[in-house]
């Protein structure tokens, strides 16, 4: 009988090592989930916009821009884990509604971006996309806003922390990949094995920008607290916006309990006023 449970727990080390081996070794693809297939283009949606590639190290980012007449803002926006810029469209829409260009991108293996997803390569790509702004759009940088949901917004927290734009937005976002793999893997020494970390409570305190935190106590993905979590962690001048729904769904859910006030934040950057407050 020793033997036998001797024999059993060398067995169950085993396969719990190979499951840690396993996690370490793949866990951008539990993390990254592509696709490559545009399924939508803004103009399918009315709206006007240009076919945009970057160079991001040695990937060809795709974005799209859609400018909106005499806006004063630009919203860089950085999607999530999961699909591609054409499962955006209706993001696209609301933005451009609120009076203000918009650049959307693909990290590199999404969509129509050569490369493969990682996190360096993720922080490359929204570097590209900054950059465009900048230095083709003549973009100042107190005239960009950060917009990132879900995994965007630790890409989105990561540039905010680094340049200076006039606003960060984060929808539905986590305070870091250890904290969401702690959870989903309790058995596993998820801070011993994270390769990919995102960590966005250590670096959104760093954001010297104005900064809106949007989150929904029904969000099925990544829990309310993660929300409350970085809005305690980030300095002043910033809101926090409640909304309902599900992770995927909050901000259509929503109606306009999200788009107003969206729009009055954009307003205030727009208009300088956090400038003012602060001062």
């Amino acid at each position: 009988m020793m033997k036998s449970l001797g024999t059993g727990l060398f067995i169950g080390s085993l396969i719990y090592v190979g499951l840690c081996l396993v996690l370490y070794l793949f866990q951008g693809r539990l993390v990254f989930h592509p696709s490559n297939s545009l399924v939508a283009a803004p103009g399918e949606s009315g709206l006007v916009y240009e076919d945009v590639y970057l160079k991001s190290g040695d990937a060809r980012i795709h974005a799209w821009y859609i400018p909106s007449d005499d806006a004063q803002l630009t919203i860089l926006f950085c999607h999530g884990n999961a699909g591609n810029i054409s499962h955006r469209m209706e993001t696209l829409s609301l933005l451009n509604n609120m009076a203000a260009n918009v650049l959307i991108f693909d990290y590199a293996g999404f969509g129509r971006s050569s490369g493969k997803p990682s996190e360096v390569q993720t922080y490359r790509d929204v570097e590209a996309a900054w950059r465009f702004l900048i230095e083709e759009k003549s973009a100042k940088p107190q005239q960009i806003v950060l917009f990132g949901r879900s995994l965007g917004g630790a890409i989105a927290t990561w540039l905010a922390a680094r340049e200076s734009p006039g606003a960060l937005i984060l929808e539905s976002t986590f305070t870091s990949i250890v904290a969401m793999g702690t959870k989903l893997y309790p058995i596993f020494p998820v801070n011993l094995l994270a390769r990919v970390r995102y960590d966005s409570s250590k670096l959104i305190g760093k954001v010297t920008s104005p900064i809106l935190i949007i989150h929904s106590r029904d969000d099925e993905s990544i829990p309310f607290k993660h929300g409350l979590a970085l809005y305690n962690s980030a300095k002043e001048t910033k809101e926090f916006l409640e909304i309902r729904g599900a992770h995927n769904s909050g901000f259509l859910d929503s109606g306009t309990d999200y788009i107003i006030p969206l729009e009055s934040f954009l307003r205030k950057v727009e208009g300088g006023m956090f400038r003012s407050f602060a001062a």
